[in-house]
């Protein structure tokens, strides 16, 4: 796995979780308001994207499936901590090649919460029986499931610069499956080719438009548009005096209301992390249990200050 840190940027920072480079305070986020949990079904993946932050591929295992035993038990222990959830969320690699990812879904729906699956809505995804369980999922469950299909671009050549030779056309013969069988879906796109929020936005609307896709592309919630997680770049360290400069709320940040449950090569058993985008930094892992879970994040990768802090991001729907 890489580093979390470049070699080259942010020299001296994100190195002490109780202060930046030059000796202020670094902020920490408290778990106020729990609203989604994530579970990472596993690493691999169909394809191998150009730029996946996860480095999901066909050969990465490194986070292994998870099973329904294992949502079951942290469905649980939701209810012991009574945190408010109203959110389960499936990431991966792609969910659909771990063979559980339908007994996982209806677990969670059977228990009251909405779920969201991230997925490309290519082969896994269209494999008879998941096309199936989907749609079994959304009949007994109307309106409570979505599954978010990335797509990194609206234009077939810049989307396939990324994923693959032909991988543009796969999608959307995926998302066709999922118009024509009810199912919601939003997108989830890529701001890496300097053009502006409109250009972008209009680009995807009248994709949606030509394919028929009930997603309304300039609802950021519905077609959302992530910055690209650079490393290179270099980016301020957040301290506590931040939250009143920048007129923003802890409350805003993801680790403010998720957490992540992903499960290692060669462990025992899962653990939970603070953060979706984080797998691999062994101090964004809080323990095997929602209990230890709860306990304050520092702050304290580039991550944190330029996705979620200053460009204000989020990964639930």
């Amino acid at each position: 796995m890489k580093d979390s840190h470049s070699p080259t940027a942010n020299q001296g920072k994100f190195r002490d979780p109780q202060h930046t480079a030059d000796g202020q305070d670094r902020a920490r986020v408290a778990l106020t308001h729990p609203e989604t949990l994530w579970f990472n079904t596993g690493t691999l993946c169909n394809i191998t994207c150009a730029n996946c932050y996860i480095e999901s591929s066909p050969s990465n295992d490194a986070l292994v499936y998870l099973t329904a035993d294992d949502v079951a038990n942290y469905l649980a222990q939701v209810r012991t901590r009574n945190w408010p959830l109203h959110e389960i969320g499936f990431t991966g690699g792609e969910p659909f090649m771990n063979p559980q990812i339908i007994d996982m879904a209806r677990l969670s729906l059977e228990a009251g919460f909405e779920v969201l699956i991230l997925t490309n809505a290519m082969l896994p995804m269209m494999r008879p029986a998941m096309r199936n369980g989907i749609k079994a999922l959304n009949a007994a469950h109307p309106g409570k499931l979505t599954l978010r299909v990335s797509l990194d671009h609206w234009d077939e050549r810049r989307h396939d610069a990324e994923r693959g030779t032909g991988s543009f056309a796969k999608t959307l013969k995926g998302m066709d499956f999922l118009r024509d069988a009810g199912i919601p879906m939003t997108v989830a796109g890529r701001a890496l080719w300097h053009e502006s929020d409109t250009t972008a936005r209009q680009g995807y609307a009248d994709l949606f438009a030509r394919q028929g896709y009930a997603i309304d592309a300039f609802n950021p919630a519905r077609c959302v548009l992530f910055p690209e997680m650079d490393l290179s770049a270099e980016v301020p360290e957040i301290t506590t005096a931040c939250w009143g400069i920048l007129n923003k709320s802890p409350d805003d940040v993801m680790c403010a209301s998720s957490r992540m449950v992903v499960k290692r090569k060669g462990a025992d058993r899962p653990v939970v992390l603070a953060c979706t985008l984080l797998a691999y930094d062994p101090q964004f892992e809080l323990g095997e249990t929602l209990a230890e879970a709860e306990k304050d994040v520092a702050l304290n990768h580039p991550h944190c200050a330029k996705f979620c802090v200053l460009g204000g991001a989020s990964c639930s729907a």
